[in-house]
């Protein structure tokens, strides 16, 4: 799927708080469980032993293509207390608008930290894209499409009475760079191999 983010989905630059998240990206997420908890298995000789809530963590992300025809999705890992996944949404004709004042060139990617519950304000129509990112929980924004996979592991973990809890954020980068994308896949692909040195090790 690496061939669809060229030219298609280049973003020369962005500033999170001038960026909707529903417009067409690429976008680079990481779940975390409450408290860094290992809830979703282990690592045996570099490869994920997914425990019972872990395949449905596994399954339910890959069912997302399926509640939603607007998004596309790539490299993808299920870990002991978190979750990494390229989500690339399609279904706006916009994509993206830019602003290169404050940005930094030699940046690969745009980080921001969403909230899935944040108290009511009232829309201004001088909000920026991204002030009013979370007035739009009914669209297809990154938001949404996170909060009811996050909500639907949550259900379903629970319903089968398994103890789970989500960290209430989760973080996003919006990938703007071809060798960014081709560098944060094999990231995703080899993070088993890697978890002795995770940030997220031990934790």
């Amino acid at each position: 799927m690496s061939d669809k983010f060229q030219d298609r989905y280049r973003i020369p630059s962005a500033r999170w708080q001038n960026w909707d998240y529903g417009w067409n990206a690429a976008y680079f997420i990481t779940i975390c469980t409450a408290h860094r908890k290992c809830y979703f298995g282990k690592i045996v000789d570099g490869e994920m032993m997914l425990s019972n809530v872990g395949i449905i963590a596994d399954i339910l992300w890959h069912e997302i293509k399926n509640h939603c025809n607007t998004v596309e999705l790539d490299a993808f890992v299920v870990m002991p207390n978190h979750i990494h996944g390229i989500l690339i949404l399609t279904g706006n004709d916009h994509i993206g608008w830019y602003d290169d004042i404050g940005t930094d060139s030699d940046a690969d990617t745009v980080e921001t930290r969403h909230a899935l519950s944040l108290p009511h304000q009232p829309q201004q129509s001088t909000s920026t894209p991204g002030q009013q990112r979370f007035q739009n929980q009914g669209k297809n924004t990154v938001s949404s499409i996170i909060g009811s996979y996050k909500s639907a592991v949550s259900k379903h973990a629970h319903r089968l009475y398994f103890d789970f809890e989500w960290q209430s954020r989760f973080h996003d980068h919006i990938i703007r760079k071809d060798d960014a994308y081709q560098r944060i896949s094999a990231y995703i692909q080899n993070n088993p191999l890697n978890w002795s040195g995770d940030k997220f090790y031990g934790k």
